[in-house]
């Protein structure tokens, strides 16, 4: 099978489009690839915004590749099309704060600045593996901002609100494909300029 070089419909079955060597369907018929949070927010989208809800596909891949850089190696993908989802907290007279920050996998999350500010505390750092899964109901390397809690501010870099965004589903044996635009539609998405910054 030869890898398309970007989303290109898929003839034959609606919805569906192909990108790189997977061919994604949409989300909203496929909850078996989703963890609960992520199907629970995909089902309150589709009330609100159909539109929205109707463009978040999803494809089922190796558990193994679960990490970017082995996913988009095995299945052709673009490695720009990727986003990360990090888990960042930081407290103020004894509150935590958290942010879901999504940032393109070519670059990383600016934790000590930007996002310190935003969330306006003293100290931000990476929420641990154990506390990140228990508090979004999602697999560790598969958190994504569909389906965070909504108590979280989920910051989103410029750069992932436009073009095609690979995220992933809450659990590892699968990942999301949407529009950029349809990520920045999320409740309480804030699109932030200068949140990634580039690698290296």
């Amino acid at each position: 099978m030869s890898a398309a070089p970007e989303p290109t419909p898929v003839p034959g079955e609606p919805g569906a489009l192909a990108f790189g060597t997977l061919t994604w369907v949409p989300a909203l018929g496929r909850a078996d690839l989703l963890a609960d949070p992520v199907a629970a927010a995909l089902g309150r989208l589709a009330e609100v915004d159909a539109e929205a809800a109707q463009q978040i596909l999803v494809a089922e891949i190796d558990p193994a590749l679960a990490d970017t850089a082995a996913m988009t190696e095995a299945y052709e993908l673009p490695l720009a099309a990727s986003a990360n989802c990090v888990l960042v907290a930081g407290k103020r007279a004894g509150d935590e704060r958290v942010a879901a920050c999504v940032v393109r996998a070519t670059t990383r999350a600016d934790v000590n600045n930007v996002v310190r500010r935003l969330l306006d505390v003293r100290k931000a750092s990476f929420w641990p593996m154990d506390q990140a899964v228990t508090a979004s109901g999602m697999e560790y390397g598969a958190i994504t901002p569909v389906g965070v809690p909504t108590s979280w501010r989920l910051l989103l870099d410029t750069r992932v609100t436009s073009g095609p965004a690979i995220v992933g589903s809450g659990v590892r044996h699968s990942k999301l494909l949407l529009p950029g635009e349809v990520l920045a539609r999320l409740e309480g998405a804030e699109v932030i300029t200068g949140l990634g910054v580039d690698v290296g």
